[in-house]
């Protein structure tokens, strides 16, 4: 029986339904000696609480297609087969290279002088601040990189969110002094948290390992979520008297960091997951004189609508479109950014497989798309972080030739 889809959620339904009648039932007829009355009926008690608790994960996880299959829930699917397909559009089935051949080379990074200016706070306390002073002393800087948690406030937006910065070790070394680096913003989901990123995704170790394997290039990975004004989910957008979030991510973070580091004006790249692909692909589609490039792990491509976001457009379908990919591609002149779009075949639903492939059915030149399919993948961290070295190599080596 599949882990999604109904069958599964009805065989649950009914046995959380006949544990509960049973306990109803054999309550008062439990024989023995106290002790083990009170055992049975304890059974009884469990027995109606793990069907139950089933019934909920599943139910979850066919609403959020988390987990696409048994052998990915048990973990035995950590290294699914992946089709990737080049150029722009969908090819869907072609044969290509696995993530694991999408390799190239290195990259770097280190901070201006002493202080940090007034754009940007160093955390004084929080998990992303531990975090940060566990990383690495200065002395091993120049070999691990240096994590950073700061407080990015925005000028020209008002906002202001907790960010993790990570310098390639490559900074702190002599023959790079001068350089400037490239960055990366790097997005969780909705809602999401900045630390996931280091503790579950691993982008810095990863980032770390593919630039000493000569895989990746050094750049300056800046790591916060698009939840910037909680609870409300503004999907990355401008919304018309509220929180003008694309202005946060696409020109006070980059200036921010500027300030703080030696980092490129231009030639980023946005990288996210579920809600933060859809914002980095919006971010390179809207803004791609500074996101040439960007990575979109099961993100969607419409404006979405639901019962986090509310209306994020003040009733202006105008707005809307504006802030729909699918739309930009279709009505407007596309720019030069290149793409790489990840979903897993499990993910159905209206942000699953089909609108990854309608939207890469739309791409056309100059704009590139490369799309991963992950067979059975879900939407969740273990089919993100099989992928991550991949697209990392990918989108530091794109940069570095932009």
């Amino acid at each position: 029986m599949s882990l999604l889809g109904w069958p599964l959620v009805a065989v649950l339904a009914t046995l959380t339904t006949a544990a509960v009648v049973s306990a109803m039932m054999l309550w008062t007829r439990v024989r023995g000696a106290p002790a083990l009355r009170l055992a049975q009926r304890l059974g009884l008690l469990l027995g109606t609480q793990v069907t139950a608790l089933l019934l909920v994960a599943a139910v979850v996880n066919d609403y959020g297609y988390f987990y696409g299959s048994w052998a990915e829930l048990l973990g035995k699917d950590s290294k699914p087969t992946v089709v990737t397909v080049g150029g722009s559009g969908d090819a869907s089935g072609a044969s290509g290279p696995s993530t694991s051949a999408l390799h190239v080379a290195g990259l770097h990074f280190a901070f201006k002088g002493h202080g940090i200016p007034k754009a940007v706070r160093a955390e004084t306390i929080g998990d992303s601040a531990r975090l940060a002073a566990a990383w690495a002393p200065p002395s091993q800087w120049a070999s691990r990189g240096r994590l950073e948690a700061v407080t990015v406030q925005g000028a020209r937006s008002g906002l202001s969110t907790p960010a993790l910065v990570w310098l390639p070790p490559q900074y702190f070394q002599p023959a790079y002094r001068h350089t400037l680096f490239p960055a990366a913003e790097v997005l969780s989901g909705y809602p999401g948290t900045t630390t996931a990123l280091v503790f579950r995704l691993h982008y810095p170790n990863v980032l770390l390992r593919e630039i000493d394997a000569h895989r990746a290039k050094p750049t300056v990975l800046v790591m916060l979520r698009p939840t910037v004004a909680p609870p409300r989910d503004t999907e990355c957008t401008n919304v018309p008297g509220g929180p003008q979030t694309l202005t946060y991510l696409t020109q006070d973070v980059p200036s921010a960091v500027e300030q703080l580091a030696r980092v490129r004006p231009t030639g980023w790249a946005a990288i996210g997951a579920s809600t933060g692909g859809y914002c980095a692909t919006k971010m390179a589609l809207t803004r791609s004189d500074l996101f040439p490039a960007a990575v979109s792990f099961s993100g969607y491509y419409h404006a979405l609508r639901d019962g986090t976001t509310g209306d994020l457009w003040g009733g202006s379908p105008v707005l809307r479109n504006l802030n729909n990919p699918e739309w930009l591609v279709t009505h407007q002149t596309v720019p030069p950014v290149s793409l790489m779009m990840t979903i897993g075949t499990a993910e159905r639903g209206p942000s699953g497989v089909a609108d990854t492939r309608r939207f890469a059915a739309l791409v056309h030149a100059p704009m590139t798309a490369h799309v991963i399919y992950v067979p059975g993948g879900g939407h969740n961290f273990g089919s993100w972080g099989y992928l991550v070295p991949g697209a990392l190599d990918w989108v530091t080596n794109h940069l570095a030739g932009a």
